[in-house]
């Protein structure tokens, strides 16, 4: 395994996680922009654009795109987030230069008017989708309240309204504004040759022009108190508590996400104890997701209505006495042999290791081996726990409920 990195002079960061065992090889841009770097006006947008770079460029139609990628039997897709936009395609390693002069052609799109309407539809009828999924709706409008007033509030799917009302020229100025070299990263994983990558990307991506692509990271005020979405078409009570937790560049980060394994792993985990196992409720699931400057605990109860008051109760105390007492040792051990074999399953394909090597780099500008991100795993102490879930204190948080009861407590 051989860690290899340069630049072009556009800007565009080019690195890679060479492995030579390796049967197949993953390539992705990644791009450092979501939701936080839109506005009210264009909401959405990011996501919308990640749809129209599969419609055709210049070279190539919508259809083109698509057989290109089946002719090598590729494993390609996309996907926007509240911070950054990803596309990415696994092949065998002889579509090396193919694939990569595929992907970076999609990155220059056409963005033709009549592709743009017709996509526009799809997205209108993704968004009534998600809106008759409960729990998306409960963690847009979660991520809407623990971070109001800040740049990760915005939907990533943006809303009906702004759709509706956006543009073509208001795409184009989009991207303009966020798709410079500078705010791109293309990274590789697997059986990758790497001169042969270095010198596809150039040839494919040097004419791009550079621009600053700047991101406001304001410090975020977390909402705080409860409230409720009350809708009687709902047979169940959907509660999310979200409060604090370290940031992506947080080297404790690696101990924040224990803590929500010990707390609220599908399986084993303290709130799985105290409200599946004595089906008080469903499903009390807690994650952990690091973000550029911020972070965020988030809990997720699956209630009968009925019962929805008394499972949010019990949850609070499991989080205060997790805050009070941390995990005991064996609750910490098997927590790790969790995040360990997790780790260690995603990263034995190169799509698995994409994501991981992208995002170190972006976030951190650092390359760590699989090796060296289980040994940090395995590192981490109780007292490293108790430290965090303190200083990010869990009971000071922001609930929201959606179902149908009107009041929760």
């Amino acid at each position: 395994m051989e860690f290899k990195q340069t630049q072009l002079p556009n800007g565009l960061k080019v690195i890679a996680e060479v492995n030579p065992s390796a049967a197949s090889l993953a390539v992705g841009f990644f791009v450092r922009t979501g939701s936080r770097d839109e506005d009210d006006r264009t909401a959405g947008v990011s996501h919308f654009l990640e749809h129209m770079m599969f419609k055709g460029t210049e070279r190539r139609s919508a259809f083109d795109i698509n057989r290109e990628f089946d002719e090598m039997g590729a494993s390609y897709n996309a996907f926007t987030s509240e911070e950054n936009t990803v596309y990415y395609a696994a092949v065998l390693p002889e579509f090396q230069a193919r694939v990569l002069d595929l992907l970076a052609d999609m990155l220059r799109p056409a963005l033709r008017e009549e592709d743009f309407q017709t996509e526009k539809k799809v997205i209108l009828e993704e968004i009534a989708l998600y809106q008759d999924r409960p729990q998306y709706r409960l963690y847009e409008k979660l991520m809407a309240r623990h971070f109001a007033g800040h740049p990760l509030g915005r939907s990533v799917l943006g809303t009906r309204e702004s759709i509706t009302a956006l543009r073509r020229e208001d795409m184009l100025a989009y991207f303009d504004r966020r798709y410079s070299p500078s705010n791109v990263t293309l990274v590789g994983t697997g059986r990758i040759d790497w001169e042969a990558f270095a010198d596809k990307a150039a040839a494919a991506c040097s004419h791009w022009e550079a621009f600053e692509a700047p991101r406001a990271r304001p410090p975020a005020d977390a909402g705080g108190g409860v409230g409720v979405m009350a809708d009687g078409r709902l047979g169940r009570q959907y509660v999310g508590i979200m409060s604090r937790a370290p940031c992506a560049q947080d080297e404790r980060r690696y101990a924040a996400s224990l803590a929500a394994t010990v707390l609220g792993d599908v399986t084993g985990s303290r709130l799985f104890y105290a409200l599946v196992a004595p089906a008080i409720a469903e499903e009390a699931d807690c994650g952990y997701e690091p973000l550029d400057g911020e972070g965020a605990f988030m809990t997720l109860l699956v209630t009968d209505p009925g019962r929805a008051g008394e499972a949010l109760e019990i949850a609070r105390k499991e989080l205060a006495r997790f805050r009070a007492e941390g995990p005991t040792e064996a609750e910490l051990t098997a927590a790790k042999n969790k995040a360990a074999s997790a780790v260690t399953r995603k990263g034995e394909l190169p799509m698995g290791r994409l994501t991981a090597v992208g995002f170190d780099w972006i976030y951190r500008q650092t390359y760590r081996p699989l090796g060296e991100h289980i040994d940090r795993i395995l590192a981490v102490t109780t007292d490293e726990i108790v430290e965090v879930v303190r200083e990010y204190d869990l009971t000071s948080a922001t609930i929201l409920a959606l179902g149908p009861n009107e009041k929760l407590l």
